[in-house]
């Protein structure tokens, strides 16, 4: 026994829902579907870097936590570009190195010793904070569309959807038959427009909580990584 589909699935003609819109329907569901295909190329697009950034961060920490010298963390660390714990630790070493050539090039007493060290892990913890910052920026890039995509979608469906029922209802009044048969269909198929807001916004609204949520975990382990290798380093270089 075949089991009895949904209006919206089984009866609904739409090439008919189409052929009987308006400009302005018509309009409206060619906005939905384009930021509805935009929305699911972009969450295939961030999904795809985020578990890339996941997959590459446990692998940096793993080398760094294992590795006895910086300089091969660094080498293994610019393998691994997709992870922001290793642009983080890039940008903290590169710092270091220049500190550390400045420190064999320059002398100096015992008090502009101690000034030039304090400087030093400033200048490193400046430059941490710098990518951390830049590596937050290129997560969140164009995520900020799915949540625009999630919070107007429903309201241009809806638009759509009034902008159908007035014209089905002027359509009406100029025949002079509102019997339920004549209602139906023309109103049904200005919901269709509802329909389609929200076929956009789910997905969109779903997503963007889901990397919001991801990124904000990237966000504190690089604060924490930040924080890990800045004692490290006032332990083994500022002493």
């Amino acid at each position: 026994m075949i089991p009895h589909l949904p209006l919206a699935f089984g009866a609904m003609n739409y090439v008919e829902i189409i052929r009987d819109a308006s400009f302005i329907e018509l309009a409206v569901l060619l906005l939905l579907m384009g930021v509805s295909v935009a929305s699911w190329a972009l969450i295939a697009m961030k999904a795809t870097q985020l578990s890339r950034a996941r997959a590459q961060s446990l692998t940096f920490l793993d080398t760094f936590w294992k590795a006895s010298r910086l300089e091969a963390i660094y080498q293994s660390a610019q393998k691994l570009e997709g992870s922001p714990l290793s642009k983080v630790f890039c940008a903290g070493y590169e710092e270091l190195s220049k500190l550390a050539q400045t420190g064999n090039k320059e002398g100096g007493g015992s008090e502009d010793a101690m000034s030039a060290k304090l400087g030093g892990i400033e200048n490193v913890e400046r430059a941490l904070n710098r990518a951390a910052t830049a590596q937050i920026t290129e997560l969140e890039n164009r995520v900020s569309f799915l949540g625009t995509v999630g919070a107007a979608s429903p309201f241009v469906g809806l638009f759509g959807t009034v902008i159908g029922i007035l014209g089905a209802f002027n359509n009406i009044a100029e025949q002079g038959n509102a019997t339920l048969a004549t209602v139906a269909a023309p109103v049904g198929n200005a919901l269709f427009a509802t329909a389609a807001g929200l076929f956009a916004a789910i997905p969109a609204v779903v997503a963007y909580n889901s990397f919001v949520s991801r990124i904000k975990v990237f966000d504190t382990e690089m604060s924490n990584f930040s924080a890990d290798f800045l004692n490290i380093i006032k332990r083994h270089f500022f002493r």
